[in-house]
């Protein structure tokens, strides 16, 4: 990241005009990213497709989907595409907000946002407590999950084709890799 000599705060991004774009704040550096292209609007709709139908069926947290803030603090709020807090931590959840550590957190690669999703988010997320972290790459069509441990996170597994996606989190869920490229 650069170092700027603005330094935003989560005031700020409240009055940012609405448009196409994504707003984060990384540090008090304002992060802004255009919407996303089409392969990376398909593996959203799958991913939420899926967890919602498992949700409806286990009831064990609720999901939201970008663009939907996460506020760490004032200086460091995100916007991931997928979001998941279990029901024992949905008090988290804001009506424009979720304050703390999701339990899951999903980032789906683009060109402009790998950097950022490899880097800066993953330490970010590692250092918050974000229970696992799925990272999706919907060009070379795998997913990475990891796990939050004592020392950072740790890859439970990368899955491709008709692999079954592995999770500490949702481990009665039936989904292949491959079912979230079509």
């Amino acid at each position: 990241m650069q170092n700027t000599s603005v330094k935003y705060t989560y005031s700020d991004l409240l009055t940012v005009p609405e448009d196409t774009n994504r707003y984060e704040l990384f540090e008090g550096e304002l992060i802004v990213t255009p919407s996303p292209i089409r392969i990376h609007q398909v593996v959203v709709k799958n991913l939420t497709y899926f967890f919602e139908g498992f949700l409806r069926t286990n009831n064990i947290g609720e999901l939201c989907v970008a663009p939907f803030d996460v506020y760490f603090d004032k200086d460091t709020v995100m916007q991931p595409d997928l979001i998941f807090v279990s029901n024992e931590r949905k008090f988290i959840i804001e009506q424009k907000r979720i304050v703390g550590a999701p339990d899951l957190v999903v980032e789906v690669l683009s060109e402009r946002t790998e950097e950022r999703d490899r880097g800066y988010k993953f330490r970010r997320y590692a250092k918050e407590n974000v229970r696992e972290y799925w990272i999706v790459d919907p060009e070379q069509q795998f997913i990475e999950v990891y796990e939050n441990s004592e020392s950072g996170y740790r890859l439970l597994g990368t899955f491709k084709g008709g692999q079954s996606i592995r999770s500490s989190i949702f481990t009665d869920l039936r989904c292949t890799a491959s079912d979230l490229f079509e």
